[in-house]
């Protein structure tokens, strides 16, 4: 029984490790092809290229795992049927679940560690990764002089160039320096200059020849046309840029640490109690002032209160007002006013609530994605084995496109479940756990039926069953 059970998490093991990898692949080309923008043209090195590419590739692990438990599962059982492995076994007295024990024990040793990633290396790599993007993404473009275009990426400087040759020789330079906020009241023109930079390329050298320098003295802040007007030759000049603004700016890791992609268990149990608590102390507040200010003894309702429709009220008001005396005018315009203000405080109140009992959601959903991660990979091994045995098919043909239908199907419900939530339709518990509770019932009718060697894709089975019940419709016609 040793070597039975050594030959299936062989089998299961090789297809687990390449699916895995290979969906991690794809994941983190999707992010490279929404992000390319981002990305290119920056001067990045290669090293946090490749840093931000590790923590990403963490942050795919709660998609990449569960859909590789679902193909090597069906890869590994189909592959033993189609090469009739499973009938020998079966033949020999052991059940298909004693063939499926090894992967049960595997799956288990998953579950433990895809909890244990979720709660404490992904939201270390979800910290690091997206605090390293946002930076990517607020750093400056590399130095880059283009032809006839002017060049704005140095700050308080302008350059244009007319041509550019050998890759650091220009000619046809202008270079307008506005340090001074006045205006383009400094420009240095040249025919021709070189430029290089330094070895720790901190400071860009211009090397100008042949140029002239025009300069208006005097207060920038001064109209007068009387100011004097400064025009300098030379035959060299040196020309010194501080390039220190397009190096990469860290940002504090602090600021990002109280977002709900960044918190273990302990610390979303106590977000979400403090979100709760501020969220029922706002709505107590909220009615003692309502029923104080209106004397409303019920229990006041927010959105009933935000759909009022105001000018209705108001064009009501008016024509009330013009049949009243002018004592009785100012009681009912002060009325009305306070109407009108119970009204705006009363939406204000309601966008507030919606907006808090959303942000308390995504820390909700954080939570139980902690646990949802786990059981996917239980129910989609539950549906993935036993599929595999009924279909007899291995390789990447018929499993990969049944594994895709499925982990597609299971992925949609999952964020809509997700969206749900996030909108209050659903309570977070449901919403989160819709897509394994929809398909835990299938992967125990897969599980049943591959035990039992039922024909679940025998399709004369099925058009047997039709005959009898056309048969059985027949007879009863007949007998009518």
């Amino acid at each position: 029984m040793k070597k039975l059970h050594l030959l299936v998490l062989k089998s299961y093991i090789g297809p687990f490790v390449v699916t895995f990898f290979l969906a991690l692949f794809i994941l983190l080309m999707q992010f490279i092809w929404k992000y390319i923008d981002d990305l290119v043209g920056k001067g990045l090195e290669w090293y946090i290229i490749a840093e931000l590419f590790f923590y990403l590739s963490a942050t795919f692990v709660p998609l990449a795992l569960p859909l590789a438990v679902l193909l090597s599962s069906i890869m590994t059982m189909g592959k033993m049927g189609e090469h009739y492995e499973l009938v020998a076994f079966k033949s020999a007295g052991i059940s298909l679940r004693r063939i499926m024990w090894p992967l049960v024990m595997i799956s288990f040793v998953l579950v433990v560690g895809a909890f244990f990633f979720s709660n404490n290396v992904l939201p270390r790599a979800n910290l690091k990764s997206l605090s390293l993007l946002y930076d990517l993404r607020q750093q400056r473009p590399a130095f880059n002089i283009t032809e006839g275009i002017y060049y704005h990426g140095i700050d308080n400087f302008v350059i244009r160039v007319d041509e550019k040759s050998n890759g650091n020789t220009l000619h046809g330079i202008k270079i307008y320096d506005h340090s001074e906020r006045g205006g383009n009241i400094n420009l240095t023109t040249a025919e021709w200059g070189t430029m290089a930079v330094t070895n720790d390329k901190r400071y860009l050298i211009l090397s100008l020849y042949n140029g002239t320098n025009y300069q208006e003295a005097g207060d920038p802040n001064l109209l007068s046309p009387d100011r004097p007007f400064q025009r300098t030759h030379f035959q060299r000049q040196i020309r010194r840029f501080d390039l220190s603004m397009f190096d990469l700016e860290r940002t504090d890791e602090e600021l990002f640490k109280s977002n709900f992609r960044m918190l273990n268990i302990g610390q979303l149990i106590y977000y979400e109690d403090s979100l709760s608590t501020e969220l029922g102390r706002r709505k107590d507040s909220f009615r003692r002032n309502y029923r104080r200010r209106l004397n409303f003894p019920a229990t006041i309702d927010i959105a009933e209160f935000s759909r009022l429709d105001t000018n209705a009220v108001r064009r009501i008001d008016m024509n009330y007002i013009r049949s009243v005396p002018v004592v009785e005018t100012n009681v009912i315009r002060n009325a009305t006013e306070g109407v009108r203000q119970s009204r705006e405080l009363s939406i204000n109140s309601h966008n507030e609530f919606r907006d808090r009992k959303r942000t308390l959601a995504r820390y909700q959903i954080e939570f139980h994605r902690k646990f949802t991660l786990s059981f996917a990979c239980v129910v989609l091994f539950l549906i993935g084995a036993p599929l595999g045995a009924i279909i007899r098919k291995g390789g990447f043909g018929l499993p990969l496109v049944i594994s895709i239908l499925l982990f597609v199907v299971f992925h949609v419900i999952s964020i809509m479940g997700e969206k749900f939530v996030r909108e209050g339709v659903l309570e977070a518990h449901q919403g989160m756990w819709a897509s394994s509770m929809i398909l835990l019932p299938v992967g125990i009718l897969l599980t049943v039926k591959a035990t039992t060697d039922s024909s679940l894709l025998d399709t004369d089975s099925y058009l047997m069953q039709f005959k009898k019940i056309i048969s059985f419709a027949k007879r009863n016609k007949t007998k009518s």
